[in-house]
């Protein structure tokens, strides 16, 4: 198994609130003491595609996992999965959506995406909290990555 300590997440989230959480969420299950934080769609893909403000990023630095948010400001997080899975340079980081829609729309355009996972959001602060850990301790601990 792959030490979970020296495993970059890029968590992309907009919602202060979730945002704490998630981070809390994290801290708490003691996975990973790396997340990049991305508060649009935008600002994800110029994170994960070396451009812009992080245009001097190493593309081999890429995360491990991406924590994807799906109603995101400037980019939604739909286009943001389509770019990711569109780029061979990308396109096998796993990638979770996170997000509190249940609309059957949103889960069947982002599998025909090739998200990797889609998880809705459980509400309550206990239930997040284990969903968090559960998703970290699959993505982060079980399942093996491929160097990118």
């Amino acid at each position: 198994m792959s030490d979970a300590k020296s495993m970059e997440v890029l968590l992309v989230e907009d919602s202060e609130e979730d945002l704490e959480l998630t981070l809390r969420a994290f801290k708490r299950a003691s996975f990973t003491n790396v997340i990049h934080v991305a508060r649009d769609g935008e600002q994800a893909l110029d994170f994960l595609f070396c451009r812009g403000s992080y245009a001097t990023r190493d593309f081999k630095d890429a995360p491990r996992l991406v924590l994807l948010d799906l109603k995101l400001p400037k980019v939604d997080g739909l286009e943001v999965l389509k770019q990711i899975k569109s780029d061979p340079r990308t396109k096998s980081i796993p990638v979770v959506m996170l997000t509190s829609s249940r609309e059957q729309s949103d889960l069947i355009e982002s599998q025909r995406l090739g998200v990797n996972s889609y998880i809705v959001k459980p509400v309550g602060f206990d239930a997040f909290n284990e969903a968090i850990r559960q998703l970290g301790f699959y993505w982060l601990l079980l399942n093996e990555h491929p160097q990118i």
